[in-house]
């Protein structure tokens, strides 16, 4: 049960710096005009597309992990379970927000964008699950443990 607990907790932190390092390295690379959509702090759809690539990434990282550290468990559905509920309590602040409807300049800082923007309702819903997923997929690449 500790390695679990271990395992839940190391993979969570893990994949929470991944996603704010992937992130930010994506927003760098895509700059705020193909991250958003045109004067605007709507993301675009290939912002969009990035960041369930990378979050499902991030995600795999974070299961496989969970399953080096406690193999032979049922540790992959106990991060998974984690993912969604923590994930569905972050979107909330998401949905019940108002959208900005100033106007998005040129040069946006990172901090900025993360501050300003909003992800549709839809999307703050289907990560949590989408992480879950990918969760469950790095457990299984670890796979169990062989017979000696």
């Amino acid at each position: 049960m500790g390695r679990v607990i271990v395992g839940v907790i190391v993979a969570y932190a893990l994949m929470a710096v991944l996603i704010f390092a992937l992130f930010t390295g994506a927003y760098l690379v895509l700059g705020p005009d193909r991250s958003f959509k045109p004067e605007s702090y709507e993301p675009s759809v290939l912002w969009l597309a990035v960041s369930f690539a990378l979050g499902l990434g991030a995600a795999i990282a974070a299961g496989f992990v969970a399953a080096t550290i406690a193999p032979g468990t049922r540790v992959g559905p106990a991060l998974a379970i984690v993912v969604i509920v923590l994930g569905l309590l972050m979107a909330i602040p998401n949905l019940t927000a108002t959208p900005s409807t100033e106007a998005r300049t040129s040069t946006v800082g990172n901090m900025e964008a993360m501050m300003k923007t909003r992800q549709p309702a839809w999307v703050a819903v289907l990560n949590p699950f989408v992480g879950a997923a990918g969760v469950m997929i790095g457990a299984r690449l670890r796979g169990r443990p062989k017979a000696s």
